[in-house]
């Protein structure tokens, strides 16, 4: 069976997931953007998220980065990574953060109380809104991923979810040198050791320390 994978997720030193207050020019809430600088330093990053050139081609950063697109077949997300919209949909104006040409290129199932029609975008990117629930929004991700792996997107939420139901196979958590002081903590209340979780990989580079968490 296809895994269920979180790839690159990067939290601060004082454990924050995303910063406070998300909204349209803080899409990872305030200071949220300044945990990524590891992965803007690499070559995987900028041609997936910004269409260029540029960026390091070897070491662990980049060897983190490029393995979160190795091997994916559909991602997860939650609401708030689609966009800042909140309740009902007003519209079907919001098409994401991505532009037109989002970096996922396979099938993206979006978590949401609220119904609305699939999404295609350019590139092989089909936005689905499911409103049944993780064990759907898994179920239908798979199917779709074709025997490829899942990527859980996140937010802290939803991640938080899937691990409560140990439905979550292997994660890869970045620690940046930054302090937020206020946000999201993807680990409150949850017991990574009783739920099964065990570190089996640490390295690091001047920029993060990358830590791998499976289930056993």
């Amino acid at each position: 069976m296809s895994k269920l994978r979180v790839e690159s997720f990067t939290l601060s030193l004082d454990g924050f997931g995303a910063g406070p207050n998300q909204d349209l020019d803080n899409p990872l809430g305030v200071g949220g953007t300044g945990l990524h600088g590891w992965a803007m330093s690499t070559r995987t990053f900028r041609q997936h998220v910004f269409g260029g050139d540029g960026g390091s081609t070897e070491g662990v950063d980049e060897e983190f980065a490029a393995r979160g697109f190795q091997n994916i077949g559909a991602w997860i997300l939650g609401r708030n990574m689609f966009g800042p919209v909140r309740g009902p949909w007003p519209d079907e104006s919001w098409r994401g953060w991505w532009g037109d040409n989002p970096v996922y290129h396979v099938p993206v199932f979006v978590l949401t109380h609220h119904a609305r029609a699939p999404l295609v975008m350019e590139g092989g990117t089909t936005f689905h809104f499911v409103t049944q629930g993780i064990a759907v929004a898994l179920e239908r991700a798979r199917e779709a991923a074709g025997g490829k792996d899942v990527r859980l997107g996140g937010g802290v939420s939803v991640i938080q979810q899937y691990l409560r139901q140990r439905l979550i196979d292997e994660m890869h958590i970045a620690i940046s040198p930054v302090l937020l002081g206020s946000g999201e903590r993807l680990f409150e209340g949850v017991n990574l050791p009783a739920l099964g979780y065990a570190c089996t990989r640490c390295e690091s580079s001047p920029l993060a320390t990358h830590v791998v968490l499976t289930r056993q």
